[in-house]
């Protein structure tokens, strides 16, 4: 985290958490009302448990085309998109939000992920003109989310994209439209810190929490360290959330991938659950049982947040266990998971 802007966010509240999870914003002093307000009313976040890779050079975009899940060779300069990163055998090492950057283009991933994601991506450069840099310590990145942020956000800058995954630059601002009431705002610190003041009058200041709720309610999953190789990129949905483009040609696990998607052979998807138990926060990774498996573990969580009642989660689980809607968390007699909706179509296939 850039020091100025930990100075920044520390004179105006914010409590971080320990220093070896990284550094992020627990909380602004108050966490309970943080919780209460989510769904109710915009939110400003600080994101700097999220890094910033900056891929530079003439074959960059080239570079990350060959290597990445979606096509970057066709986005667009005001277009966002979100991306993948496979091993040979299709399992995702590394998930991003993407998008072209006055630099070369730029990658957001979870800070935890960044170093290995880059000393990876690096091994394959070879010939090619690209430069690949954890840039997170030069800009910052704050999201604003919820009912009204779209309003908020048009009254402290000139113009806000227009729809979902476009993006804008502005006087040393770039805004990222994820969904119609979430954007991701990124720049250096003298220029973030003036439009913080002015957001945090219309928009609640929310720790790290807040942020990953409305990642879930979006139906938008993040690979973490935990759950690392887990998963292929149709178990988190990205084929549902324009995460994969089948048309772009060869990348890592590619074929894999390919076959997953066409011959109908996916048998786990990701949906979105409710946990009412007040019991300790689920953490990416915790396993997930269903009665049609026994004590075989079903799934695993990918995403948790604290809610209003209880917890949200985002869980990948077997497809017979989310047809039947009985699971529960870390064992068979856990704490029950209540399947709810996303914002996109899931289906899952008839039982054989």
């Amino acid at each position: 985290m850039h020091p100025e802007w930990r100075k920044f966010l520390t004179a105006r509240g914010a409590a971080f958490g320990p220093a070896e999870s990284g550094s992020h914003v627990e909380h602004f002093g108050h966490p309970a009302a943080e919780i209460a307000a989510l769904g109710t009313r915009a939110v400003l976040c600080d994101l700097s448990q999220q890094s910033l890779i900056l891929a530079s050079g003439d074959d960059a975009r080239a570079f990350l085309h060959g290597q990445l899940t979606n096509d970057v060779e066709k986005l667009m300069e005001d277009h966002a998109q979100w991306n993948g990163y496979c091993t040979p055998k299709g399992r995702l090492i590394a998930s991003f939000l993407l998008w072209p950057a006055k630099q070369g283009v730029m990658l957001q991933l979870p800070r935890e992920q960044v170093d290995a994601t880059v000393k990876r991506l690096r091994m394959f450069v070879l010939r090619s003109k690209v430069k690949l840099d954890d840039v997170s310590d030069q800009w910052v990145s704050i999201g604003v989310a919820g009912p009204g942020a779209a309003a908020a956000l048009a009254q402290c800058v000139e113009r806000i994209p227009a729809g979902g995954m476009l993006s804008a630059h502005q006087h040393g601002l770039r805004i990222l439209r994820l969904e119609s009431e979430r954007f991701v705002l990124v720049g250096a610190p003298d220029v973030v810190a003036p439009l913080w003041d002015e957001l945090a009058a219309p928009c609640m200041p929310c720790g790290i929490n807040a942020w990953d709720w409305h990642a879930i309610a979006a139906g938008i999953p993040e690979v973490r360290a935990a759950t690392r190789e887990s998963f292929v990129p149709q178990m988190i949905n990205f084929d549902l959330m324009g995460g994969v483009s089948f048309r772009k040609g060869c990348f890592p696990g590619q074929e894999i991938v390919a076959r997953t998607q066409y011959r109908g052979i996916l048998k786990r998807r990701m949906m979105k659950a409710v946990i009412a138990d007040a019991l300790a926060l689920p953490t990416p990774g915790d396993a997930v049982y269903s009665p049609a498996f026994g004590d075989q573990a079903a799934g695993e969580i990918v995403l948790a947040a604290r809610a209003p009642l209880g917890h949200h989660v985002l869980v990948v689980a077997q497809t017979e266990a989310l047809r039947q809607g009985a699971l529960t968390l870390k064992a068979p007699d856990g704490p029950a998971l209540g399947i709810e909706s996303l914002p996109y179509p899931v289906t899952f296939p008839d039982a054989a």
